[in-house]
């Protein structure tokens, strides 16, 4: 059994509770994150890209790459933990984000104790394209 599967055990969110909160979340709703993926931790959420979340060049404003690097690395320990909190993150932008869509598909890459390490990508898609616009790498901690 790997160190995932045993934090796995301790009792993570499930998808069903993770989209109610995400329905609850103000900021979520706004932007219109919709989940992908979620579980074994691994998460994975979308949003449409809409001309209101974009900076004055029209690329994907850099809050809303924040937002889903930082979701995707979040839910993804959620998947192992429950309730979590971000204590850091670190966000390198690659490319400017435009597109139809922007994706963050996270993944806890160390789990001790109550402390998670996740890494995440963004991606803007375009008719079947996509290019990498961000990647994160993110310290998130279980609430007791």
């Amino acid at each position: 059994m790997n160190v995932l599967s045993t934090v796995a055990s301790a009792g993570g969110f499930s998808r069903a509770y993770l989209e109610d909160v995400i329905g609850r979340t103000p900021f979520a709703g706004m932007l219109g994150a919709r989940l992908l993926e979620f579980g074994e931790g691994r998460a994975g959420l979308e949003l449409d890209l809409r001309s209101d979340l974009t900076m004055h060049l029209g690329y994907a404003h850099g809050a809303v790459i924040g937002f889903l690097a930082d979701s995707a690395c979040a839910w993804a320990a959620a998947s192992l933990a429950g309730q979590v909190v971000t204590a850091e993150y670190q966000l390198i932008l690659k490319a400017p984000g435009v597109g139809v869509t922007l994706s963050a598909h996270g993944q806890v890459v160390k789990a001790a104790g109550r402390v998670f390490t996740a890494r995440a990508e963004v991606l803007a898609a375009s008719g079947g394209d996509s290019a990498l616009v961000a990647t994160a790498l993110a310290t998130v901690v279980k609430l007791r």
